[in-house]
């Protein structure tokens, strides 16, 4: 294997565009006389008008008129204990949570509060809401002239690795696709109890001692009507019952209790027994490490940057392979307010190949794999300019960005570490 390092240089992350590089790449010009522009122009004209009177038709939308909404004020102040313990209300959007905080306020609710990827007290409300399992009491925070809440409506920013059990009930407002959110959202207040912290809190709230250890959450379904279009309650039950296929989770604990997960086992049948891309490769890298037992040693002792080329499978073609590590909040590391640190050690890798030809950047690993595997007595092959290598560099930057530490919310600061490159002529 020959490998050997070769520095980028670091540079400043650029402002980000509003029309990104790899959006005009994907734009295809069209010839004019191929199309009627005066008739594509009238129906664009008969859209907005149409949108004008969806607009319109929204103005008159009041809260009043909103059954979801309605519903869940109901059940806050029917339901024997929502009505006066702790309560934590999941939706997916930012600005439907300001939305429920404002109505519930209004509906006089008492100790309500919402937090989104926008508040920059983010642990200040986490300790307001669950004091005693983020060090603090009910108690300390009336002392430092601090409310505490009662019912915290949050975004998916709270959904992972956050000590709030000082609640016991959960209302999921939307229903995530995503079964794993799910489970991450319920896994707020289902956690293991601590007992001197269990023993403070009740010794403060003794009225607690019935719902302590006894979860209870709520999911609100779409209204049948858009429940049909959406199909998103079968969408759910059938990525619920692929999870716990695959990894014993129970799904039961999803969404009703009286659901039948077996039922569903012919929704994809074809699915069951068949070896995904990602395991192939999973079990080919273990292969690895049995037909050379001293590889563990060899890759401990490469440099903290590894740089290498190699002829690409496809004739004529250019590509630059990165495998980057992509940080994650570590849950055993904490900063002095109590936030969970990014770190590089708990999150994941991620491939980007970037194609010259073309400039597509692919991040699946597995249309990647075949491009990038060598072997010991593959020739070593490196033609590209060092201003290339920075250049293309700062573009999947930029396509990290943009994708996935916007998707996991990833506060200031926080980047990708790049751990290797290859060229591929």
């Amino acid at each position: 294997m020959h490998q050997h390092q070769k520095e980028l240089d670091d540079e400043e992350d650029s402002e980000e565009e509003l029309i990104t590089e790899e959006m005009l790449g994907d734009v295809e010009h069209l010839s004019r006389e191929e199309y009627d522009v005066q008739e594509i122009l009238a129906d664009s004209f008969l859209d907005l008008d149409q949108l004008a009177e969806f607009l319109d038709e929204l103005q008159q939308f009041k809260p009043k008129h909103d059954d979801k909404l309605n519903a869940l004020v109901k059940l806050m102040k029917t339901d024997p204990v929502l009505k006066q313990n702790k309560v934590l209300i999941f939706t997916e959007f930012a600005e439907t949570a300001r939305y429920l905080r404002r109505q519930l306020v209004e509906a006089e609710l008492q100790g309500v509060e919402e937090i989104d990827s926008t508040k920059k007290d983010r642990s200040t409300i986490i300790r307001r809401f669950a004091p005693y399992y983020n060090g603090s009491s009910s108690m300390a925070l009336a002392e430092a002239g601090e409310q505490e809440i009662r019912v915290l409506i949050s975004t998916d920013v709270l959904s992972e690795g956050l000590n709030l059990q000082d609640a016991t009930r959960l209302i999921n407002y939307d229903l995530h696709w995503n079964p794993v959110r799910l489970m991450q959202r319920i896994g707020r207040v289902d956690r293991r109890m601590n007992p001197r912290v269990e023993e403070k809190l009740l010794g403060d709230h003794p009225e607690q001692r019935e719902l302590r250890g006894k979860i209870a959450y709520w999911n609100f379904l779409p209204p049948s009507e858009l429940e049909e279009l959406l199909q998103l309650f079968n969408r759910v039950t059938s990525k619920t019952l692929r999870i716990s296929k695959t990894f014993g989770i129970e799904g039961k604990k999803l969404l009703h209790p009286e659901d039948d997960f077996e039922a569903l086992k012919d929704f994809n049948h074809g699915y069951e027994g068949t070896q995904s891309s990602i395991e192939k490769m999973r079990l080919e890298y273990q292969q690895l490490f049995k037909d050379a037992p001293d590889l563990a040693g060899e890759l401990d002792a490469l440099p903290g940057r590894a740089f290498s080329g190699k002829q690409h499978p496809q004739k004529n073609s250019k590509a630059l392979f990165f495998c980057w590590r992509l940080p994650k909040p570590d849950h055993d590391e904490k900063n002095p307010h109590g936030e969970l640190v990014w770190t590089e050690a708990a999150g994941e890798t991620g491939w980007y190949l970037y194609n010259l030809a073309d400039d597509s950047i692919v991040d699946d690993p597995s249309q990647i794999v075949s491009i990038i595997r060598s072997l010991p007595e593959t020739p070593r092959r490196c033609e590209l300019q060092q201003s290339t290598l920075m250049e293309i560099r700062a573009k999947i930057e930029k396509h990290i960005k943009n994708t996935y530490l916007k998707k996991v919310q990833a506060p200031m600061g926080v980047k990708p570490v790049l751990k290797a490159w290859m060229e591929l002529n």
